[in-house]
């Protein structure tokens, strides 16, 4: 095993896929020269050229179009955002178009194309730049939603994404760029829509995904060493496809439930699980469905204040004792 950061881990997948398939582009802002706003493509234009890492103007309606034409006809363009909240600017291009082009075409018509970049509060950029939108992505069918929570899962999940001939929202996060993290020195694929249960325990399932698996973990060794209360952290890994047979093998073992997510609470990926789990266990409840989520507010701008908005791990840890009492 290799030691990356989850940039690594993503720059890596992205040099691989280059390398494997001379259709698989990398277009966005600042990715060439300046070697991308966080430096995920440091290095590729040096190693692929500029045919194949592509800078692109400041209009993501632009280049996200582009880069859907260019995937019906046979090229596989991986698109970086800056921020997903600059994903509404394309909203036409993403979930009208790259969303129903296979349907509207009798399956004649594949979009392999790749969309991703930070989607993530919690880092002072206001609320303009700190949208988590998999909600409203995973609504449209023919759209995959993919949010990895650590180093080995973003490089083996982009790297299925990228082969996959649907379009996929990768959707990272800034302040998992620096973590480390384990990651196979051999090619591993991870499937899209299989959820990995990140810890093991009796007494409680955590369901969450993103950042908010790491807060998660934290809470559950509180949780074990001082409140002797044992705690399984299911990671969704994927949105769309939900991998919920996972999540309900847990909840059938621990029979509570608390669902963890950086999502504003009304009609939420939380909302859904909520709705699932109840639906198709209700009987294994002995109590009901918790969540915890960003607090419904637009991102707020001051640092401190902002960290108590998102889920940390002392909200977590507040919320799980509530589900267990």
């Amino acid at each position: 095993m290799a030691v990356l950061t989850y940039r690594e881990a993503i720059r890596a997948a992205l040099s691989e896929e280059l390398t494997r398939d001379e259709n698989v582009v990398l277009l966005g802002e600042e990715v060439a020269q300046f070697h991308g706003a966080y430096k995920v493509s440091d290095g590729l234009l040096e190693k692929f050229g500029p045919k194949r890492i592509v800078d692109t103007p400041i209009s993501e309606a632009g280049f996200i179009g582009m880069g859907v034409g260019a995937s019906m006809l046979g090229i596989r363009p991986v698109m970086e955002l800056m921020f997903w909240s600059f994903y509404s600017v394309a909203f036409d291009q993403i979930l009208n178009n790259a969303a129903n082009v296979r349907y509207m075409s009798g399956g004649l018509i594949n979009c392999p194309i790749v969309i991703r970049g930070p989607a993530n509060g919690g880092t002072n950029v206001g609320a303009t730049h700190s949208h988590t939108p998999e909600n409203v992505l995973a609504n449209h069918p023919g759209i995959k939603v993919v949010v990895p929570a650590t180093a080995r899962d973003a490089k083996g999940l982009l790297k299925s994404a990228i082969r996959d001939n649907d379009p996929v929202m990768f959707l990272e996060n800034t302040i998992l760029y620096g973590e480390k993290g384990e990651v196979p020195d051999t090619e591993e694929l991870i499937p899209l829509g299989l959820a990995d249960v990140k810890r093991e325990g009796t007494d409680l399932t955590i369901v969450t995904y993103g950042r908010s698996v790491l807060h998660s973990l934290v809470a559950a060794d509180i949780l074990e060493k001082e409140h002797d209360v044992s705690v399984e952290v299911v990671d969704l890994r994927t949105i769309r496809p939900l991998d919920i047979d996972t999540v309900l093998a847990s909840v059938k073992k621990t029979h509570r439930v608390l669902i963890v997510e950086e999502q504003k609470p009304f009609a939420s990926v939380g909302s859904q699980l909520a709705f699932m789990i109840q639906k198709e266990a209700f009987d294994e409840l002995d109590g009901p469905i918790h969540r915890l989520a960003t607090i419904d507010a637009p991102a707020i701008y001051s640092p401190p204040v902002e960290v108590e908005q998102l889920p940390n791990p002392q909200r977590v840890l507040k919320a799980a004792l509530a589900a267990v009492a």
